[in-house]
């Protein structure tokens, strides 16, 4: 009895072994950052002419991947005479290098020099055709009066916003529709 009870106890240990048991989770070398800068900002061209200037308190820069984790984000755009369109401050966003888009998280509030403020948690900005675009809420004020909706498309000037489910009250002289003309 005593020698199959011993038996069994070297085979249950040998047995064990053989078997890894619980192993630590291994890091990815691919979520790993492969820099983190404070302070961050870089000037985005196209075609020798600076289209816009992005700023971060924080990035995190993924080489592999091509893509930069940015916190507390500034988003400057300019036309080609170097005039600023727009300004864009978020809580956080993600940048696609290869891709070219950006996506902007948490407060988001953009402005333009005519006074216009959009606001929304969600936005992308798509370098590729110059525009931004939400499928969340968001608030709009200008000048000319207030707004809201379900989803926007726009320029970065803010002078075309296309929307869904568009809501608001216009000041003044209200606006033209299409082949109208003011009297």
């Amino acid at each position: 009895m005593r020698a199959t009870l011993f038996i069994a106890a070297v085979a249950i240990a040998l047995a064990a072994c053989g078997k890894p048991g619980v192993q630590p989770a291994q890091a990815n070398v691919a979520d790993s950052a492969d820099q983190v800068l404070d302070s961050m900002w870089t000037n985005i061209l196209r075609d020798g002419i600076n289209v816009s200037k992005v700023e971060a308190d924080t990035a995190w820069l993924y080489q592999q991947r091509q893509v930069i984790d940015l916190k507390q984000l500034k988003i400057t755009f300019y036309d080609t005479t170097g005039a600023i369109t727009s300004s864009i401050v978020a809580d956080s966003g993600v940048y696609s290098i290869a891709e070219g888009l950006l996506e902007a998280r948490g407060n988001v509030v953009a402005s333009n020099p005519g006074g216009r403020v959009l606001k929304t948690e969600h936005f992308v900005y798509h370098r590729s055709v110059n525009e931004i675009r939400s499928d969340t809420a968001f608030t709009f004020t200008s000048p000319g009066g207030s707004g809201s909706g379900a989803s926007f498309t726009s320029d970065i000037g803010f002078r075309n916003i296309v929307t869904v489910r568009p809501r608001g009250r216009q000041r003044g002289q209200g606006f033209l529709l299409p082949g109208e003309r003011r009297r």
